[in-house]
């Protein structure tokens, strides 16, 4: 920079300068000069360029609010570029998501590598779920490592797709992927090149420049509505699979823990004896927790494509994160409900159990027999399950968002609990079956049959089976954690091996237990659950896996017709074909999603839910979701070893939109919270906790009434200011709505605000806004676009 005034470099990624800043300041000091110049630019406003297919909506919006909180603080500006040159894949909501953590112009490359349709577009308006755009633009010459020779400069040309409209693009120069940067010839031949006959005009300059000179004079350019979808690297949805697991358990655990938080040192105004009491928000460690967690969603970290070092490191990080985020849930809990919570079973008296989701539920939940001795007269309905001892007991009708004692509550609700039953059918099939529905299981763990009572309606098709495992050669053709091959899901090898026996027989739940031999060297065994309240069946797996280049997939074939799937995304949902009439098609045979993929037709649909498995597909009527890859490079031991996993089938009445996938998916993913107390009493009605002579009325934090479809999503205190608190929500499922927010914590004013937690239009309350006081104290009207994200600032 010394050498060449006119040079100009940028660098993403806030968390790489703040280690730079920790353990080089006297260098980070210079670069802080060179930014305040010009030449030096920092850029992205993300923690780290991260994934975009796996992190959830909440921590991509972590990844702005650490990153530009970084670059303002640091630098004194916020970046308005979201720079992504090299990502698998890029959500339909990060538009919105840009626009709202300040940014308005987005940078990326990786499309250019698409290996069945050439994307497009160069220069473009991408256009997200809700509407919001971003000016989009990814380098004509497709590389983020140029060399600075004439032939890339012409290609910049040659390959400009959008040049009617726009005749200028960015050129990114020097040797990536490993460190290194441009080089002094590089910067010599451009100089040489900057106005020479023949070649395009080349300068150096900031590209917010550029972005804004677009703006300025392209009137006209075409849009792109909905994903980016990558067609490769499809593999990074199933490589690493425990890591994905901690990755999501990561997420709920860090939201439980600000939730709670936000109620104990908050709600000492939200009713007797709740909250407040000294406790202190414990920010620092939650910023901390948040900053490894977006670091491990980089986007070669959580995608599985980085070496066996990385994992290493990650498992000690997801490790530090859950251990601390459940110590603070803890304590947070004991505090913010002025109960005293036991510090084992053994100092149990009683149990309550704190729902984090913002709807009813009624569950079957499984409590260690040492807690249960502990209460056991006041429980009139349990079960031992087989496989590990449990004490199950039913939870009723929980409220979102509340305490809810639960033994209290059993002898006045257990007689509306219906029952479940196995049991084995001549032949050597097994059923399990309640009030909603009767399952049909044969001798090799396959479902053939599902049948809905209500509905009347049989499921599986005859001939069909559903809970089938496939398994298939899987060797890309260059990169074997990133890739799978369409060639490779064209022929398989069906399990047919296993080994079924009944579990448990009911009444609360009724289960089947199934081995299935992999191969001489991997097993999965099984767990089919079906409990006495719900329709849905859950299935439990504890694979150990010694394969080579293998694929292990799970297929379930319904009667329902429909040419579009739905799967979850971050703060929403994207439809995709289940044909493949066209090469776009064709290229989506294996996709993202995140807690669920739903099949619907007119008046039914089946959902299928994981607990942290992304790579789906649905072809015709069969649905999919791929359990397990054993790619060797650039980690030879990826996914070697014992792997536990959830997913289950959800079978409602409806098309997705009229049903209640999405609490489903959440309640699969967020187990109600059991708070084992002590010194508790309960009164007859179970309306009231009596521990250390404070009485806690049981009345929800939160509620959200009047739309179905709006999901309460994140609690949390505000940045840099104590005396308020954050609320974020969203609309799920692609509908306006008008939601009536109620609160129990204290607020006096509240305000529409960013991402960044900045004032929206400056923040005002009013029907212009969307959001105005039904009355002065407790209920908000919230008026929302289909899936759009909204949150709120309320002040004490």
């Amino acid at each position: 920079m010394e050498s060449y005034p006119e040079y100009r470099f940028t660098a993403s990624q806030a968390q790489q300068f703040e280690w730079l800043k920790l353990d080089y300041p006297s260098l980070f000091a210079r670069i802080q000069d060179k930014a305040a110049s010009g030449q030096f630019i920092p850029i992205g406003g993300t923690w780290v360029e991260m994934d975009c297919n796996l992190p959830s909506g909440e921590s991509l919006a972590r990844q702005f609010l650490l990153g530009q909180r970084f670059f303002k603080e640091h630098f004194g500006q916020t970046c308005d570029v979201f720079w992504l040159p090299d990502t698998f894949g890029y959500s339909p909501q990060l538009p919105q998501i840009v626009r709202l953590a300040g940014a308005r112009y987005f940078f990326t490359q990786k499309l250019s590598w698409n290996n069945i349709n050439k994307f497009p577009n160069t220069t473009f308006r991408w256009v997200g779920l809700d509407g919001s755009h971003v000016l989009t633009h990814m380098a004509p010459s497709e590389t983020y490592n140029a060399q600075c020779r004439p032939g890339e400069l012409i290609d910049s040309v040659k390959k400009h797709k959008d040049i009617a409209y726009s005749n200028e693009s960015l050129y990114l120069f020097g040797n990536g992927d490993g460190g290194g940067g441009p080089l002094r010839s590089m910067l010599e031949r451009l100089r040489r090149m900057s106005n020479t006959e023949g070649l395009p005009r080349v300068k150096q300059a900031h590209p917010r420049e550029f972005y804004q000179h677009v703006e300025e004079n392209a009137k006209e350019l075409v849009s792109w509505r909905g994903e980016l979808y990558f067609e490769l690297h499809r593999g990074t949805y199933t490589s690493q699979s425990n890591n994905k697991l901690w990755n999501r358990q990561s997420e709920f655990l860090l939201r439980d823990a600000e939730l709670l938080s936000t109620i104990a040192s908050i709600g000492s105004g939200a009713g007797s004896g709740s909250g407040g009491g000294g406790f202190a928000y414990p920010a620092d460690e939650l910023t901390r927790l948040w900053k490894l967690v977006c670091l491990n969603q980089f986007h070669d970290v959580v995608p599985g494509s980085s070496i066996n070092m990385v994992y290493r490191d990650s498992t000690e990080m997801y490790n530090d994160i859950r251990k601390s985020a459940n110590d603070i849930r803890q304590q947070a809990a004991s505090r913010a409900f002025g109960i005293p919570v036991a510090r084992s079973a053994e100092h149990a008296t009683g149990l309550a159990v704190f729902n984090t989701t913002g709807w009813m539920r009624s569950e079957i939940i499984a409590v260690s027999p040492a807690l249960y001795r502990q209460f056991k007269a006041t429980v009139d309905q349990v079960q031992t399950r087989a496989s590990d001892g449990a004490v199950l007991i039913p939870v009723s009708n929980a409220p979102g968002f509340c305490l809810h004692p639960v033994d209290a509550r059993i002898r006045a609700a257990h007689t509306t609990v219906a029952t479940a039953s196995a049991t084995m059918c001549a032949g050597g099939t097994y059923v399990l079956e309640n009030r909603f529905v009767r399952v049909t299981v044969n001798a090799k763990g396959q479902i053939e049959s599902l049948y809905d009572k209500d509905e009347r309606r049989e499921l599986v098709p005859e001939g069909a089976v559903a809970n089938f495992f496939e398994l298939y050669d899987d060797v890309p053709l260059f990169w074997d954690a990133w890739d799978i091959e369409i060639y490779s899901m064209e022929k398989y090898r069906s399990l047919d091996g296993a080994e079924v026996a009944i579990s448990d027989r009911g009444p609360l739940v009724a289960s089947l237990a199934v081995r299935v031999p992999i191969s001489n060297d991997s097993v999965l065994t099984q767990t089919i659950t079906l409990s006495g309240i719900s329709p849905r069946l859950d299935f439990d797996c504890d694979v150990d896996w010694h394969e080579n280049r293998k694929c292990l997939k799970v297929s379930f074939t319904w009667d329902i017709h429909s040419e579009v799937a739905t799967y979850e995304t971050q703060y929403g949902v994207v439809q995709r074909p289940t044909h493949r009439n066209t090469s776009w098609d064709m290229a989506k045979f294996e996709v993202c999603a995140h807690k669920f993929a739903d099949l619907s037709e007119f008046g039914y649909g089946v959902a299928l839910l994981n607990d942290c498995k992304y790579g789906h597909s649905t072809l015709d009527n069969t649905m999919s979701l791929t359990l397990m890859r054993a790619p060797k490079a650039p980690d030879e031991f990826c996914d070697m070893g014992r792997h536990k996993f959830r997913y289950a089938i959800y079978p409602h009445r409806g098309t997705f939109s009229e049903s209640n996938v999405v609490q489903e998916a959440y309640q699969f993913n967020v187990p109600l919270l059991q708070l084992p107390v002590n010194g508790a009493r309960y009164d007859a009605c179970g309306n009231a906790i009596v521990a250390a002579h404070h009485c806690l009325n049981l009345r929800p934090y939160f509620s959200v009434s009047g739309a179905r479809n709006v999901v309460l999503d994140t609690v949390k205190v505000a940045e840099d200011d104590v005396q308020s608190y954050i609320v974020r929500m969203y609309e799920a499922y692609g509908g306006h709505a008008r939601a009536i927010l109620t609160n129990r914590l204290p607020a006096t004013e509240v305000a529409k605000v960013n991402l960044l937690e900045e004032p929206v239009n400056g923040g005002s309350t009013s029907e212009e806004s969307g959001i105005r006081w039904l009355d002065h104290s407790r209920s908000l009207e919230v008026q929302f676009r289909p899936f759009e994200v909204i949150t709120l600032k309320f002040t004490i």
